[in-house]
């Protein structure tokens, strides 16, 4: 579990997404995301490879167990950061001793996916253990070097950038550095002399600098632009700029892209390293499409930018969001619901990158459903399979003929082939003998007379994938399209 994100006091929990009417996010009509590469457009990580940047989460290592969390990680990003495998406590809980054991996996992980690995972090006041707190200037300053030249130079060569000093200034609009334990025993030379270190304990990797708070044009975020301007003169080795970006939903700053930029006209890297965009629990559908909306604003901001190198989102699922701990009443934050069904904000990323509407198949956790209405009187399903070996994919699309909404829905089909569901998204499809049974989802329980809903699954076969003919909407039996 992430035990602290990067303001004192953190802690996640979890959160359960609220229902969104369908009107927001339904697929519509459109080719599904498929696991062959034949599809793999579909992907945020295919879009982002396109463009040359990265798109990128912060990963637990101990969650790659979950079938939905893994099948996210592996599918839609082409960047890894450790949540907190890398941290200072985690890695040198005791002076001189390093432990590298939950580092390693996310390196292991990111290395036999083909993803880009970022370092975080190495010089933090929080989450510092307490054996460094208690020390004085000079051995403070030891220990720093030491811990740097551990951590870089442990992972030396393989990771992409580091973070190599975050959150160096406070809040509250001065501009002053944060009064923290190396800025008091140190002094204004601490973040230099991490920097150089780093430099040393890795010659590749690229160095960062990375603080919240900081995405728009302000005090803050002006305090780093000088420090960057005064080092880069200096020839101190600096090579990027981390915006953290945790966000509210409608608070996008205006200024984001022309932050970024002023950045990076001083020859730096610039790029968005932990995005979230948090609202009110339980969301509403208004704030879900909001938050769809700044989250492309976002990605928007960084494409526009040429050295804006990517974004990465602060985790994977509102499931574990640290949000709701430390901001009661808040959450919904990132892009896939705490049912791992990709909300709005999915396709508004999509969409900005380049793609379509259609996430990789990824819903494998049920999710609450309505209760159904009566059946309508007209439905027609159109069927839409792609077999490939013994696998395969379909998209089931399901107009509504009828004069009423549907309010929750449940497809029932046969498959006749001895053919074996193995996953689903956009509903909770399941499988007994040969009957399939697929309910919508949290989001998308709403169809309007004269709409279409889209779902869809993946299965293998034994060299015959025969159509289903006959499918029933909420038990009234529909024409084929």
């Amino acid at each position: 579990m992430r035990t602290q994100p990067h303001h004192a006091g953190r802690r996640r929990a979890g959160l359960l997404a609220a229902v969104l009417a369908a009107g927001a996010a339904l697929a519509v009509g459109q080719t599904v995301g498929q696991p062959e590469p034949a599809s793999a457009a579909t992907t945020l990580k295919a879009l982002a490879d396109a463009k040359g940047r990265d798109i990128g989460f912060a990963l637990d290592p101990n969650r790659l167990t979950e079938a939905p969390y893994r099948q996210i990680a592996d599918a839609e990003f082409n960047l890894v950061v450790a949540e907190n495998a890398m941290k200072w406590d985690a890695t040198e809980p005791n002076r001189g001793q390093f432990t590298f054991a939950a580092g390693d996996r996310v390196a292991d992980y990111a290395a036999t996916t083909g993803k880009k690995l970022y370092g975080h972090t190495l010089v933090w006041h929080s989450q510092l253990p307490g054996w460094a707190s208690g020390l004085s200037g000079p051995e403070l300053l030891s220990a720093m070097h030491q811990h740097i030249a551990g951590v870089a130079g442990h992972y030396r060569g393989t990771v992409a950038a580091w973070d190599v000093v975050n959150e160096a200034f406070a809040d509250g609009g001065t501009g002053a550095r944060r009064d923290s334990v190396f800025q008091q025993r140190i002094g204004d030379s601490w973040i230099e002399e991490a920097f150089q270190a780093a430099r040393t304990a890795d010659p590749a990797a690229k160095l960062c600098i990375n603080d919240y708070s900081t995405d728009g044009i302000n005090a803050k975020s002006t305090a780093i632009y000088n420090l960057v301007r005064d080092l880069r003169t200096r020839g101190v080795p600096i090579d990027c700029v981390g915006f953290q970006a945790h966000l509210i939903v409608g608070q996008v700053p205006g200024d984001l892209q022309a932050n970024l930029q002023r950045f990076a006209d001083l020859g730096v890297d610039v790029r968005i390293t932990e995005l979230d965009i948090r609202m009110p629990t339980p969301a509403t559908a208004a704030n879900l499409a909001a938050q769809a909306a700044d989250y492309k604003r976002v990605v928007n901001a960084c494409l526009a930018v040429t050295r804006c190198a990517g974004v990465t989102t602060w985790g994977i699922t509102d499931r574990y969001s640290w949000i709701p701990a430390v901001f009661p009443g808040q959450g919904a934050a990132l892009i896939w619901d705490d049912a791992y069904a990709p909300k709005p904000a999915y396709q508004a990323v999509s969409e900005a990158l380049g793609g379509g509407v259609n996430p990789t198949p990824t819903p494998t956790s049920p999710s609450p459903t309505p209760t159904p209405t009566l059946p309508p009187p007209g439905c027609t399903v159109t069927y839409v399979p792609n077999s490939w070996n013994n696998g395969f994919t379909a998209e089931v699309r399901v107009r509504n003929d009828g004069p009423a909404t549907v309010n929750g829905w449940t497809v029932r089909f046969a498959l006749t082939s001895g053919q074996t569901v193995t996953g689903g998204w956009n509903a909770t499809v399941t499988q007994s003998g040969t009957q399939v049974t697929a309910r919508n989802a949290s989001w998308n329980g709403a169809v309007a007379p004269g709409g279409t809903v889209s779902f869809g699954f993946q299965g293998t076969h034994g060299g015959t994938n025969t159509s289903p003919t006959l499918f029933t909407l909420n038990g009234a039996t529909c024409r084929n399209g």
